[in-house]
């Protein structure tokens, strides 16, 4: 099993979490009420929304990790597993990324960053 089925074995069991198709037609996403969350592409490349908040506040530590990758102006931001580690961040990012969402409108995702983001691999 790759990191990504990993990731997405441990997340599609959430209550909050429903499985579907992602507006972008690539891979497989897990939604909330509130809309898109997850976007799976690859064995390793996965897309998690954000609020504008979140990132904001959480800039700076998104920036150093070496797993995740911004896309000035887009909510989302890609998460690269290459370790286990990074599968215990991306999960962390969706409980904030839950959390975050909460009691806001249900809304409709903007473009993802599949195919913006080009990730080199590390080491």
């Amino acid at each position: 099993m790759n990191l990504a089925e990993r990731a997405f074995e441990r997340l599609h069991v959430w209550p909050d979490l429903r499985a579907g198709q992602p507006s972008c037609g690539t891979g497989v996403a897990l939604r909330s009420v509130h809309g898109e969350i997850v976007h799976f592409h690859s064995d390793r490349d996965v897309d998690l929304h954000l609020t504008g908040h979140t990132i904001e506040r959480f800039a700076q530590d998104l920036r150093e990790s070496t797993a995740i990758h911004l896309v000035p102006g887009s909510r989302w931001v890609t998460v690269h597993l290459d370790c286990d580690t990074d599968v215990d961040l991306l999960l962390s990012l969706v409980s904030m990324a839950l959390k975050a969402y909460q009691g806001q409108q249900a809304e409709s995702a903007a473009a993802c960053n599949f195919r913006r983001v080009t990730v080199v691999p590390r080491g």
